[in-house]
């Protein structure tokens, strides 16, 4: 009796089981519709108060920042989060301090420079940038409040030592951060667009980068 053995790639046995980075397993998970819009920097000018004016306008940019599609790649720990209902990404990982992944099962190896679709599998894609990877351990976001969020961010002895002036750039031209409006198939985009965000950005420092409490 003759023996056939198949190679099979490991991206396509992950994806048959379900277990490819970035997508979970083959659970079926809720999603909730897409965020909708984000108001406006007009929006605001009804708040006489300026730093009133400028807590508001953060909070609204706010559920663009904790939407799963940034919050999964800020976590708690070093191990990234996945899904609309951020659950521990599978199989687990851990960034380390590189933010690249582990020697041997870093992050590109299945995340590529672009979304890729999956055929045949309740996973619609494969979620990918040319410039993936896990925010740094002094950027974690989840479990924090609004006003911790916001106070981390303009730190530079946490944020990359960007000022913010470099911040508004980063918010409306990085292309990880704009990514998340086009996510793939398969996941939520958080609401507005990433222009609008930067405005939002832009004017929250034009009234004082205030944090709210």
């Amino acid at each position: 009796m003759i023996k056939r053995i198949f190679a099979i790639p490991l991206v396509a046995v992950l994806a048959a089981t379900g277990i490819v980075a970035g997508m979970g397993s083959l659970q079926s998970y809720a999603e909730p519709s897409d965020g909708g819009a984000l108001k406006s920097v007009s929006d605001f000018e009804a708040i006489a108060d300026t730093s009133a004016r400028s807590k508001a306008i953060f909070e609204e940019a706010s559920r663009v920042m904790t939407h799963p599609r940034c919050i999964n790649c800020h976590p708690a720990t070093r191990s990234p989060t996945q899904g609309e209902d951020m659950h521990p990404h599978v199989p687990l990982m851990n960034a380390s301090e590189s933010s690249l992944g582990p020697a041997g099962l870093v992050c590109s190896t299945c995340h590529g420079a672009e979304n890729r679709p999956v055929v045949g599998s309740r996973m619609k894609s494969i979620p990918g940038n040319a410039h993936w990877s896990l925010a740094p351990a002094s950027m974690a976001w989840q479990g924090l409040t609004l006003g911790e969020i916001c106070r981390q961010v303009k730190d530079t002895s946490r944020n990359g030592n960007r000022s913010l002036a470099d911040l508004i750039r980063h918010m409306g031209e990085d292309h990880l951060v704009g990514w998340a409006w086009h996510p793939g198939e398969g996941r939520s985009a958080p609401p507005g667009s990433q222009e609008t965000f930067a405005a939002l950005i832009d004017a929250w420092v034009s009234t004082g980068a205030e944090c709210p409490d």
